[in-house]
């Protein structure tokens, strides 16, 4: 966790901020997040040396457009699962497209896209919820389908697993 977000953390300390942390009332929490660089060289015309270029897991991952893809795809997935479908139950339309928006945009913020979150930390919003191990098993089941059925590459498909993996003690009871 500490590679994902060591740069956005350093940043929103300087301002003092609090990642992930409270943004005004009790309702909304929210976080500025980046995610993690990788240093590719490029020749920039003027110079004869090489300079880094970084670039972020969202830009990556293909932006905004496809990170709404997977969201997309997934919860669909975790909505009809026999097991996990339970916690979508008995929920409105319009509660659950705010839900989308607010995993697309977590999703954006966490792979250091330029997307604020302006929804509660994972801890508060799934308080609650007993949510246990073999849930989580099943949703990164279906996470690592819709992974695999946009073709990610692994070393993004580790990024992504290994950020989500470091939230499951905010989720899981």
């Amino acid at each position: 966790m500490a590679d994902l977000f060591g740069n956005a953390l350093a940043y929103e300390e300087l301002r003092g901020a609090s990642v992930l942390g409270s943004r005004g009332s009790d309702e909304h929490q929210g976080a500025v997040l980046a995610g993690p660089r990788v240093e590719t060289a490029s020749l920039q015309p003027e110079e004869s040396t090489m300079s880094a270029e970084v670039k972020t897991l969202y830009e990556r991952l293909g932006g905004y457009d496809a990170i709404t893809a997977v969201a997309n795809d997934l919860l669909p997935r975790l909505q009809t699962d026999p097991q996990l479908g339970r916690f979508w139950a008995h929920r409105g339309e319009d509660g659950v497209a705010r839900e989308k928006q607010l995993l697309i945009d977590f999703l954006c913020a966490g792979a250091g896209g330029p997307v604020y979150y302006r929804g509660r930390d994972m801890a508060l919003c799934h308080r609650g919820m007993r949510i246990s191990e073999s849930d989580w098993s099943v949703f990164l089941g279906h996470a690592a389908a819709t992974l695999a059925k946009f073709r990610v590459p692994e070393a993004e498909q580790r990024e992504v697993v290994s950020f989500v993996q470091s939230l499951k003690g905010e989720i899981v009871e």
